[in-house]
């Protein structure tokens, strides 16, 4: 090269861009990663996980069969039996409306219209649902759909409405939870940008919507089962450091198969814990091979609850329980009389 130094200066000119963002990043990595500020670390409190059975449509239609999912779900652990309500002329084109169901084994009906509207429990269903939840000490609630559906829920006045990702850019139904509805609303985040979320979370701090005392922001990922490297985790994180000052909670509604991801997105921080629920995996329907059945949900329960319980610090270096141990097994402590320099 004629001039070495003037074609290390343009090669840094050109790299620079490249360079500044993953410094950043790691000064920021960095950061959270120092563990010297123990008082920062102690500022996070773990709360007893929060457990919602998504029953949707497994219900099959029947009013009975849906009062048996909440029974099972309660007997299982959740705290909340959850359903979905939509109004499938209001909800789907004409084209969707009269379209053949796309799995045509699971439709219960000759078109994907009539397959929705077979699903459809009516207002007056929900109410004996919500009553039949009060009976056995069950939080009830349900997913909304449209305006229609929101407006038909909100009636019931339950604790919690959610919103899943398929709806959550729908404003006009939104601004019904929001501005005519005091319970708190939960949203997922499947087939969601970035920006998107941004959007939602500043549509509900504004008017009525008080996100920091109302909204819980759910990380998801939308497939049916989901394979464990798309469920993204680590975006539990993002959502934290971007959205926790800003909602009520962080939530992890989960499609995956299996119950250790569920176990991981609470120790991630993840507060509310959602997963379809059924009584039987094989019954007809496309969302039961993705669901939990009640031995399945049990244990979830079970492992989420001693999650919890383990996560404390150390109250003093050597707990109780490890005194006898120590003086047992520890080299410097059962043999300090025969170590070198020891006193004699």
């Amino acid at each position: 090269l004629k001039n070495p130094a003037r074609f290390k200066s343009a090669a840094l000119a050109l790299l620079r861009p490249l360079l500044v963002v993953p410094v950043a990043m790691a000064e920021s990595a960095s950061k959270k990663a120092r563990t010297s500020d123990i008082a920062a670390l102690h500022s996070y409190e773990y709360k007893p996980a929060q457990f919602i059975a998504e029953i949707g449509c497994n219900h099959k239609g029947e009013i009975e069969v849906a009062k048996e999912l909440l029974t099972l779900a309660k007997k299982s652990g959740a705290t909340c039996g959850k359903f979905q309500k939509r109004t499938p002329k209001e909800l789907l084109t004409p084209e969707q409306y009269n379209a053949p169901h796309p799995n045509p084994q699971n439709s219960y009906g000759a078109t994907y219209g009539e397959h929705r509207e077979f699903l459809e429990l009516s207002v007056d269903d929900h109410r004996e649902l919500q009553k039949h939840c009060e009976g056995i000490g069950l939080e009830y609630s349900c997913s909304v759909w449209d305006t229609t559906s929101a407006k038909e829920i909100v009636s019931l006045n339950p604790k919690l409405i959610k919103v899943g990702s398929p709806s959550n850019m729908h404003w006009e139904m939104q601004a019904v939870l929001r501005d005519h509805y005091t319970g708190d609303v939960h949203i997922s985040t499947g087939m969601t940008t970035k920006a998107e979320v941004e959007e939602i979370v500043t549509f509900w701090e504004q008017g009525k919507g008080d996100a920091k005392n109302r909204v819980v922001l759910y990380n998801c990922t939308s497939g049916y089962p989901v394979p464990f490297e798309d469920v993204c985790l680590l975006d539990i994180r993002i959502l934290q450091a971007k959205y926790a000052h800003r909602v009520k909670a962080i939530g992890f509604s989960g499609h995956h198969l299996g119950i250790s991801i569920d176990i991981a997105a609470y120790a991630l921080g993840a507060t509310w814990i959602e997963r379809h629920f059924t009584a039987d995996r094989t019954w007809k329907g496309t969302d039961h091979a993705a669901s939990l059945e009640p031995a399945g949900l049990s244990k979830l329960v079970r492992d989420l609850q001693a999650c919890y319980t383990s996560m404390t610090y150390k109250k003093t270096d050597i707990l109780d329980l490890e005194k006898e141990q120590r003086a047992k097994l520890k080299w410097g402590q059962y043999n300090k009389d025969l170590l070198p320099g020891a006193k004699k």
